[in-house]
């Protein structure tokens, strides 16, 4: 009989001899691929580079040998601070002073104090009795500058603001007087200052006095020009609406 076992055995061996030829193929396939080849650009821009990193290295060292050669002078904490107090001054515009050793902070005209600081016209303006306006006719009759200030003036220039008011009566128009038909004078008259409070103080004592209409309504402190007094114009005590309460038994 012929033995049937060496062909088995024959074929194990190539099954077995098989596997070893793959891997075989497979580390062939595995070498290592060649390498692309760069590009001309690529390659100057990497020269140029290292060159400048190299000129930085170079420039480091020559500035820390020359720190190391050279001392460090020690300057004195007051030298230094009037150092950087005279580069200020320098730098920093100067500012003009509109003050003065004459300007005048206060300025008295009829009876009222100024302030230094503002215009003439807004100046003759804070007196009681002078609007914009008649600040406006005083100064085209002095002919003197609007844009002055009231502390640059002068005494003389004070003094003849002062007439100017004084002499408002006939200067003036009739229609920018203040007081016109003066119960005991029956002139037009312009009031400055404290005589406004008192000419209006006097004239409602005498409206008292003749038990006016207007006189019985200032005692009353009651309005005198016929407003209402209804809704407006209630003094007293608030009284509140009481609602009425409804008695459950």
């Amino acid at each position: 009989m012929p033995d049937k076992s060496k062909p088995k055995e024959e074929k194990q061996d190539k099954v077995a001899s098989e596997p070893e030829e793959k891997v075989e193929e497979q580390e062939i396939t595995t070498e290592p691929e060649t390498v692309e080849e760069k590009p001309e650009e690529t390659v100057k821009t990497e020269k140029v580079s290292r060159e400048i990193a190299e000129e930085k290295r170079e420039e480091k060292t020559t500035e820390s040998k020359e720190s190391k050669e050279t001392p460090v002078k020690t300057e004195e904490p007051e030298s230094t601070e009037k150092a950087i107090s005279e580069a200020k001054k320098e730098t920093t515009p100067k500012k003009k002073d509109d003050k003065d050793d004459d300007f005048q902070y206060i300025v008295r005209i009829s009876n009222t104090d100024i302030s230094g600081d503002k215009n003439i016209v807004y100046g003759l303006a804070s007196i009681k009795g002078i609007g914009m306006h008649m600040a406006s006719l005083i100064m085209e009759k002095t002919g003197m500058d609007r844009k002055l200030k009231m502390g640059k003036l002068t005494d003389s220039q004070i003094q003849k603001l002062q007439n100017a008011i004084d002499s408002i009566n006939e200067d003036a128009p009739r229609w920018m007087l203040n007081h016109r038909k003066d119960y005991e004078t029956g002139e037009d008259i312009h009031l400055i200052g404290p005589d406004i409070d008192m000419k209006l103080r006097d004239e409602i004592n005498i409206m008292k006095k003749i038990r006016s209409y207007r006189g019985i309504r200032h005692e009353r402190g009651l309005p005198a020009r016929g407003q209402r007094t209804r809704a407006n114009n209630r003094r007293g005590l608030a009284l509140g609406v009481s609602k009425k309460r409804d008695i459950t038994k």
